[in-house]
């Protein structure tokens, strides 16, 4: 009798957690709120504050520093967590690398209205893509760089297209086996409705492709990156740190890399 009454509780709480999981899987995957990355104080390049318009009428913050029109520009997407501000510490690199960039911030963070899901960060990259066409910047001129998520978001709208380049930082093969890594004893193939199915799309960028990963990344395992970068097209490169974690230090051999990149594109 008790063994019975165990195993019927114990379904119980599984079924409540399965239901916890489907409805609340926005709260485990987006984190606006978060602020444990690294924050530096003092943004260097000049930025000018913009409105991103989306299809679906939300306006997103950007930043957007103007060098030359003609010259390349980056287009960076964050990841799942954070401020625009936790990533200055990367932005004031961009500063010596003699081309514009723009990094936007995604429906529900950084003060933006709307909820973020899997189409609607898509929705966000296209249309930062529309701002700077019709700022006089053509698709051919911009390089996209993402980060972990934003890697993610980066692969889906590069499949196809003709931008200069992508680089893919701390990227993962697809949120499935994210869920599997972290919620193994649940059905997460089932449950899971952002699935950012990135393995499955790699294939489908004919551009070059830069992928830099830390071998130390306690979120995102490394062999996750590899196997991106494994399976992408070439022409392909790789930075692979020994001592990185998650959020990777631009230090001199990363600048190296990136900017011997980026020089190399047409």
């Amino acid at each position: 009798m008790f063994f019975t009454k165990f195993i019927i509780l114990t379904v119980s709480i599984y079924v409540v957690l399965l239901i916890f999981l489907y409805f609340y899987q926005g709260k485990l995957l987006y984190h606006p709120n978060v602020n444990s990355y690294t924050e530096v104080d003092n943004l260097i390049p000049k930025i000018e504050k913009v409105n991103i318009p989306t299809s679906d009428n939300l306006n997103l913050l950007g930043w957007f520093h103007k060098k030359d029109i003609s010259k390349k520009t980056i287009l960076f997407f964050h990841g799942n967590a954070g401020s625009l501000e936790n990533r200055i510490y990367k932005l004031n690199h961009f500063e010596n690398l003699d081309l514009n960039f723009l990094i936007i911030a995604w429906r529900g963070f950084s003060g933006n209205s709307g909820k973020p899901s899997e189409q609607g960060l898509y929705d966000d990259a296209k249309s930062a893509v529309r701002w700077l066409e019709s700022n006089g910047i053509r698709e051919e001129k911009i390089i996209l760089c993402g980060e972990s998520l934003g890697a993610a978001v980066a692969i889906e709208i590069a499949q196809n297209k003709n931008f200069t380049g992508i680089i893919l930082e701390s990227p993962f093969t697809s949120m499935v086996e994210m869920g599997k890594k972290y919620y193994s004893f649940f059905p997460v193939s089932l449950l899971l409705k952002d699935r950012y199915e990135s393995i499955n799309k790699i294939k489908n960028i004919h551009i070059p492709v830069l992928v830099m990963h830390g071998k130390k990344d306690s979120i995102v395992p490394f062999e996750m990156g590899k196997k991106i970068f494994t399976s992408a097209n070439s022409p392909k490169f790789y930075y692979f740190s020994e001592y990185d974690d998650h959020m990777m230090d631009y230090n001199k051999l990363l600048i190296e890399k990136l900017k011997s990149f980026i020089e190399s594109l047409n």
